[in-house]
């Protein structure tokens, strides 16, 4: 049985944000071709599953919406108003919190999580352009980088308040933090590499060095196996796996067009990015290192398929 009309059966869609077409291009995983178009609010950047992978929320920053995406069938199943410029979103792992970043308002909302609702808890004034999230393992912090006032912040999701805030490098981007929720990296897309921090004490954060990636340092992704972690440069055109255990970048893959966001399919051989310059979808095989491009929409951002290999 088909999913959806003209994709393969039993592979689940992969689905590209398009920021400046305000739609998700919806990918065929085995003929690689763009199958369908779904409409959301306007400027859609990042998308996050709810924590069952029964819904793809696609935060909507211009609308000031949620575009809630089955990810199984590629169909709308609601949109949810009134949620204040969500540029970027993460789940907390316990399931209780959303915490989203209004990229052009300057805040932080945490948002309670009953599996169904969304009850704004808090509104948190930060820094100017709050940009990218992750919450540790415990969900009980939530870092949160300050793009244009080149700051990181960490949130106390119980207290709903700043816990501490430091400096970084210029344009700090997305962040990640280790498995072991020790040590935290930033990446700086205002220069050539990632910022590594020591968060293991709660109250004092400590810089301890910078890793050179490439120009452009901008979004993470996890190969799945606690070991490394892939990050984009987005104007170095390439991406760099980073080990874990040494921060030390190990290789790097050609990613033509200015790579953004990425995903990486079950069993960790292919590694997707959206290639933001060139309205392509770009697909590396992590093992030969062979490049190919799909179609997509303009300013393509955020990606995503159900068929994805661990995310921490």
């Amino acid at each position: 049985m088909l999913l959806v009309s003209g994709l393969s059966a039993a592979a689940p869609p992969i689905f590209v944000l398009n920021s400046l077409d305000a739609d998700v291009s919806v990918i065929d995983p085995v003929t690689w071709r763009e199958v369908k178009r779904l409409p959301t609010g306007k400027e859609p950047h990042h998308l996050y599953m709810t924590p069952d992978e029964k819904s793809l929320i696609v935060a909507n920053a211009l609308s000031d919406s949620l575009t809630f995406i089955d990810p199984h069938t590629a169909e709308i199943q609601r949109t949810v108003s009134g949620i204040m410029d969500p540029y970027q979103l993460q789940f907390s792992p316990d399931m209780k919190w959303l915490v989203t970043a209004g990229n052009r308002l300057q805040h932080v909302d945490l948002y309670r999580w009953d599996g169904n609702e969304l009850t704004l808890a808090k509104r948190v004034p930060t820094g100017k352009t709050p940009s990218h999230i992750f919450v540790d393992s415990k969900s009980t912090v939530a870092y949160v980088s300050m793009q244009d006032s080149d700051e990181l912040v960490a949130i106390d999701l119980a207290r709903q308040e700043i816990r501490w805030r430091m400096r970084t490098g210029p344009l700090p981007a997305d962040i990640y933090l280790t498995p072991d929720d020790k040590t935290l990296l930033v990446g700086l897309t205002g220069s050539d590499g990632v910022d590594v921090v020591d968060v293991s004490y709660p109250k004092v954060p400590r810089f301890l060095r910078r890793i050179k990636t490439g120009d452009g340092a901008h979004a993470f992704r996890s190969a799945g196996d606690h070991r490394y972690v892939y990050l984009s440069n987005r104007v170095g055109n390439t991406i760099s796996k980073i080990d874990l255990n040494s921060l030390a970048v190990v290789d790097t893959y050609l990613a033509p067009g200015g790579p953004d966001c990425m995903e990486v399919m079950a069993g960790g051989r292919y590694l997707l990015a959206t290639s933001r310059w060139i309205k392509r979808l770009t697909i590396i095989d992590t093992q030969t290192k062979e490049v190919r491009q799909v179609k997509v929409g303009k300013s393509p951002h955020g990606v995503w398929t159900l068929d994805h290999a661990a995310t921490r």
